[in-house]
């Protein structure tokens, strides 16, 4: 009987854990129960004496404060704020990190109109500037840590932390196969117990052309993989995100020089990349690729280039062949680097980088059974004429203070709107 039984309970177990990560949810329809209420945006002081913060935008279409920044939370500490988990997680905190200052945040939102600091954290044992946070299903943080000790003399490791922020494990990321990586973004595949991680270093001093991959459930070090050259010379350079598609194990790898990889046989001795995709690059001064995101059939990828920078809608129902089937442009100067979608929505809201639109939150919409794009011409700020939210003000809900760039940023869930 108990032979008969496991089948079906690893079944089980394979689908609750790939349905826990909403990065993998295959969304099919754009209808949602109920939108979500908030929009937790993680920005960077530009003013030399002030802090990062979290600041909290009403996205409800139906409040009468939508688009207003309702409330918001100072860190402490000025660091350039950076990235924050790439989705809301189950429950009522949010990781967030200052990269150049090292350090890294739980903000408590189980009060959206009055979040704190829950917890902030340092380097963790020998372990430097943490950069990227994947959620669990067992509701601990992956977290990726560039270097060890000071410097970039040191290549980092990955460090699971429990729901506190308290050291759980960890495992070092340095490699003969690719002598200059540094840790950088991690996905967690609990279909396969692999975890997958890109090799990019923050500081450009280093180039790197591999991905990593561990059991999830350890953390045991399996392979580190060269990524195949490609005719332009450039497409394995700078490895930075990784999504799994909606079947919960095809896995593609994006890089930093705007090319896109398919990985093959991860839970093998052997696991490989074949390039699927290219866009022209030339180099980091003018060009570069952010934040991808998954939604069902469709690869959502920022896209900035000196002759014309878009968000690029890709199908990848081949994602062997993936087909671009729409762009969504800016008519002026933009670099569009952080997306993030509505978890059961069709919103998506997008961070930007030099240009027009560094100081703007927008958010456009995504129908997820064509792939198509077209900005929420609704959000912005109560009375203003401009489209999105402005960080480019010297009044906020925390008190006087200046402009900020904002970076990370995620929709609340319905379901957190209804607990609440």
């Amino acid at each position: 009987m108990k032979e008969l039984l496991r089948p079906i309970i690893l079944l089980c177990l394979s689908i609750l854990m790939s349905c826990d990560n909403p990065d993998q949810l295959d969304l099919k329809s754009n209808k949602s129960s109920r939108p979500s209420d908030y929009l937790f945006v993680w920005a960077g002081a530009e003013n030399e004496y002030e802090s990062d913060f979290l600041a909290v935008i009403d996205v409800n279409p139906n409040s009468p404060d939508y688009g207003d920044i309702v409330s918001s939370v100072q860190a402490g500490v000025k660091g350039a704020a950076h990235h924050s988990e790439h989705v809301m997680p189950r429950g009522d905190s949010l990781f967030v990190n200052s990269f150049e200052a090292g350090k890294s945040f739980i903000i408590n939102l189980s009060d959206p109109l009055n979040p704190r600091i829950a917890a902030t954290l340092a380097p963790m044992k020998e372990f430097t500037y943490p950069h990227t946070f994947e959620r669990l299903p067992n509701g601990n943080v992956l977290t990726t840590f560039q270097t060890k000790g000071e410097g970039n003399v040191l290549a980092g490791g990955l460090v699971e932390l429990d729901p506190s922020g308290n050291f759980v494990r960890s495992v070092d990321v340095e490699n003969l196969v690719d002598p200059d990586l540094r840790a950088y973004s991690v996905t967690a595949i609990p279909s396969l117990d692999i975890a997958v991680s890109t090799t990019s270093d923050m500081r450009a001093e280093k180039i790197a052309y591999s991905f990593q991959t561990w059991r999830l459930s350890d953390l045991t070090p399996l392979q580190t993989v060269l990524l195949p050259k490609g005719s332009k010379g450039y497409e394995n350079m700078d490895p930075s995100e990784v999504r799994v598609l909606s079947d919960g194990k095809t896995t593609m790898l994006a890089t930093f020089t705007c090319s896109l990889y398919l990985l093959h046989d991860l839970t093998s001795d052997a696991p490989s990349a074949k390039l699927v995709h290219s866009m022209p690059w030339r180099s980091y001064d003018t060009d570069g690729c952010g934040i991808p995101l998954t939604r069902g059939d469709y690869w959502i990828q920022t896209y900035a280039h000196s002759r014309g920078s878009a968000i690029y809608s890709l199908d990848v129902s081949d994602p062997a062949h993936p087909t671009v089937v729409d762009s969504l442009t800016w008519a002026g100067e933009w670099w569009p680097h952080w997306i993030s979608a509505e978890p059961e929505g069709n919103r998506v809201v997008v961070t930007s980088g030099t240009g027009d639109t560094q100081y703007k939150v927008l958010i456009f919409k995504l129908n997820s059974e064509t792939g198509e794009m077209e900005f929420d011409e609704t959000f912005r700020q109560p009375g203003s004429t401009e489209l999105g939210v402005s960080f480019s003000r010297t009044a906020w809900p925390h008190g006087a203070a200046g402009s900020a760039k904002p970076h990370g940023a995620v929709f609340s869930r319905p379901e957190f709107n209804l607990e609440n």
